[in-house]
């Protein structure tokens, strides 16, 4: 599966967990999301309404997260109804893959390539070639 792939990728730069959290109620999907989240953690919400990021540019605050000895980065991608508004508005960094709508599996894929490349990117390498 290709998803995996990237998966593996980033393993060479990172330590990587994926987490699925049940969508369901807004309360209670904040509160399963907050359980997850370690503390000084990095967040960033994936949202329609978010900040768009060149490859680059997402490459340079995943350096500057490691720069500053940032244990985790989370990334969180919502369901149906999107996030719940107080992680929204709690995150490190509101980030927009596009202005269109991405069925769930395919934005995770494109958030893998996009973190893969992220990683290649500071370490000099081809791939963003």
């Amino acid at each position: 599966m290709l998803l995996d792939d990237y998966y593996g990728r980033i393993g060479r730069y990172a330590k990587f967990e994926e987490v699925e959290i049940k969508d369901g109620d807004a309360v209670d999907v904040a509160e399963k999301l907050s359980r997850n989240i370690p503390d000084r953690s990095r967040v960033v919400t994936l949202e329609v309404d978010g900040r768009g990021l060149s490859s680059h540019e997402l490459a340079n605050w995943l350096g500057r997260a490691e720069n500053d000895s940032v244990q985790t980065v989370v990334f969180l991608i919502g369901g149906a109804y999107g996030l719940p508004q107080d992680i929204s508005k709690s995150a490190d960094l509101r980030m927009s893959l596009s202005a269109m709508t991405f069925p769930h599996r395919l934005a995770r894929l494109v958030l893998a390539e996009q973190i893969y490349r992220g990683f290649s990117i500071l370490r000099g390498e081809p791939y963003d070639h």
